[in-house]
Order: structure tokens, then C-alpha cells, then sequence
């Protein structure tokens, strides 16, 4: 029995992005295509088989340990961004700003899929497993005060579970602009007991 399920909702990239440098700035870099191997996306400053933790996992290890880098690739949808950029009063935001990967049109409610979903390209075959809800930060607020200044700050609250979603390349291939994304999820029901917490 396949522990991964195809459904019908086929994502179209809409817009492709890189960072060369996260440490100079969060923007990302429009581009045509991206070549995925197992470490990510050629010449994205988030690629590597491993990097430091962060605050996202500070439960689990102290800052700067060496984990699995299953944040490769920031994806978010078009349908997300605009609800963002509704609720702060804007008419746009860019994806630059968000230091995205990759943008995707189509599958309502994106950022909500879950986690151990997959994203295939039904021509290269390339493949991505999505680990998470990217959370929003201060850094997204950062890019849009500077074009959109005393707008900002409203960017945590309107983007909640807007944000998109983080991904790591499971098979390697090339996604193009206009490439069709299958999403693939997990055959298995919600954790019942997933308001506990410690």
C-alpha cells in the first residue's frame, strides 16, 4: 500500500528565486530555472546537506549544532501572498522579499499542507518533501518597511500560517517557471493528540 498518495491539485511555478548570500541580504534573485541535487538548488545560499540550528529548533538543540538541512527551499504560494498583502492594506508584495524559492499558484490553502508532503514535477520528475510551516519573521517585516515604510510591523500577524512552507530536494532534477507540481501527501490521520504540549 503507498504511504504517499497523488491528488488532484497540480501547482504551476509561478516565480523562481535565489540567495547567493543570506548573511548580506534576505532577498532572493529572479531566475528561469533551478537544478536541484540533493544538497538543493545550485547556488542558493540555503543549500547544504547540513546547517547550524536556529531559534525554529532551539526545543531540540542549542543554537549553532549540526543538523540535517531540511530547509533547502522556501516555497509560498501567489494565493498566500496576496491574503498577506490584503491584510496589511497593501496592493502587492514582492516574492524577492520573502527570500523565496519558489512561488506556486493553485492548491488552495498551501501553507497548511502537511508536513511530509511532496511536490513532484510531472515533466523532470524532480522532487521536493516538504518538512514544515515556515513562520514568519522579522526579517520579511525588514524588506517591506524599507519599500513600504510604517508597514512592516503588520507583517507577523498577517502573514500566520500564510508563510509557506520549507522543503528539502528528494530527488534531484531541474523546475522551470511554468513547470506543473503534483502534490503527493502522507496516507495518514491527524496526531489526535497533537494540542498536547510539554
Amino acid at each position: 500500500m503507498p504511504a504517499l498518495i497523488p491528488t488532484d491539485h497540480v501547482a504551476e511555478v509561478t516565480w523562481l528565486g535565489l540567495n547567493a548570500d543570506r548573511k548580506a541580504k534576505l532577498c532572493s534573485g529572479p531566475v528561469e530555472a533551478l537544478r536541484l541535487t540533493f544538497a538543493g538548488p545550485e547556488g542558493e545560499s540555503h543549500a547544504g546537506l547540513t546547517r547550524p540550528s536556529d531559534s525554529r529548533v532551539v526545543a531540540q538543540y542549542a543554537k549553532g549544532t549540526e543538523i540535517r538541512n531540511v530547509r533547502q527551499i522556501s516555497i509560498l504560494s501567489d494565493e498566500d501572498i496576496a491574503a498577506i498583502a490584503a491584510a496589511m492594506g497593501l496592493a502587492r508584495l514582492d516574492p524577492a522579499w520573502f527570500g523565496a524559492t519558489m512561488i506556486l499558484r493553485g492548491i488552495p490553502d498551501f501553507t497548511l499542507i502537511p508536513p511530509s508532503s511532496r511536490l513532484q514535477d510531472e515533466t523532470s520528475g524532480a522532487t521536493l518533501t516538504v518538512d514544515m510551516e515556515n513562520l514568519p519573521c522579522h526579517l520579511v517585516s525588514r524588506e517591506i518597511e524599507a519599500v513600504h515604510p510604517g508597514f512592516g510591523n503588520a507583517f507577523k500577524a498577517a502573514a500566520r500560517h500564510r508563510r509557506g512552507v520549507t522543503a528539502w530536494v528528494e530527488r534531484e532534477g531541474g523546475i522551470a517557471l511554468g513547470a506543473r507540481l503534483r502534490l503527493h501527501v502522507p496516507a495518514q490521520p491527524a496526531w489526535p493528540h497533537s494540542a498536547t504540549r510539554a
